[in-house]
């Protein structure tokens, strides 16, 4: 499998986090893939095979070929049904609002294709980057296609902005009352800001980010007793962290260590 991320314009930093995509020609190992929520949306183009969405009422979709996903509150389960060759935009957590035609909320775990997103801009420019020859060229489009929409740019809120990046440096650590307290905005202000702009209330965003941050420390640091993970990350004690971690990942820790941990590699801390 090849994974590589690729940095932004500067003028796209503010909402971009990275560019990435993935190659695998997958034939010897189509096996259900469990994506984990990290507060960030994406928008994604399959060059090659599509994937299968498994939803959370059992059924089974085909994802499309051109789509954002939007904000994960579950584990995302996904299969390859052949080769895998995948450009994707990773925005940050409040980063796809000055784009969007319809609220964040209503796509939280769903892949909307861009010409429902984009209208007919939507399909051209899914024609374009599906008829690119190569990463940078797909980079070079994309970037003309946000660029030219950034008219709501000032639709980011500053306290919204400013709560995610404490968020962030603070590896979701900090309570909701140390966070308006902080930006002295009242707590009821702060959740409507952040349903408007992320799709997700602040202690969600906290609760994903902090898991993230375990599951970095869980990479870096290789073998660790879960209890020490714990603590090192500000949960209350292990079934704490339990909880929030079959929350997100669907399974326990210990289910998870062997079987996802190199699938995860490729995708946290970027």
């Amino acid at each position: 499998m090849n994974y590589q991320t690729f940095d932004p314009h500067q003028e796209l930093k503010m909402l971009v986090k990275c560019y990435w995509t993935m190659e695998d020609s997958g034939c010897d190992r189509l096996e259900k893939q469990s994506i984990i929520p990290d507060g960030c949306m994406e928008m994604i183009f399959h060059h090659g095979d599509l994937y299968k969405q498994y939803t959370g009422d059992g059924n089974i979709v085909i994802q499309p070929r051109c789509f954002v996903i939007g904000q994960l509150t579950r584990p995302l389960e996904i299969e390859p049904t052949g080769k895998t060759d995948i450009f994707s935009v990773r925005f940050h957590p409040y980063g796809f609002l000055p784009l969007t035609s319809i609220p964040i909320k209503e796509m939280e775990n769903t892949a909307v294709p861009l010409e429902r997103l984009f209208d007919r801009d939507g399909k051209d420019i899914e024609e374009k980057i599906l008829n690119a020859h190569s990463v940078q060229e797909r980079i070079n489009l994309i970037e003309i296609f946000l660029l030219n929409r950034l008219e709501r740019a000032d639709a980011i809120n500053n306290i919204v902005r400013t709560t995610v990046d404490k968020v962030l440096t603070g590896n979701g650590q900090l309570s909701i009352n140390e966070l308006s307290g902080q930006i002295n905005v009242n707590q009821r202000q702060l959740e409507r800001k952040f349903h408007l702009a992320i799709g997700l209330s602040p202690k969600k965003l906290s609760k994903i980010i902090r898991l993230q941050a375990a599951l970095n420390n869980l990479l870096t640091k290789g073998s660790t007793t879960f209890t020490s993970l714990a603590y090192e990350n500000d949960y209350y004690d292990q079934a704490h962290f339990i909880k929030d971690f079959k929350e997100f990942v669907g399974v326990t820790p210990k289910e998870y260590y062997g079987k996802h941990l190199k699938m995860s590699s490729f995708f946290i801390g970027e």
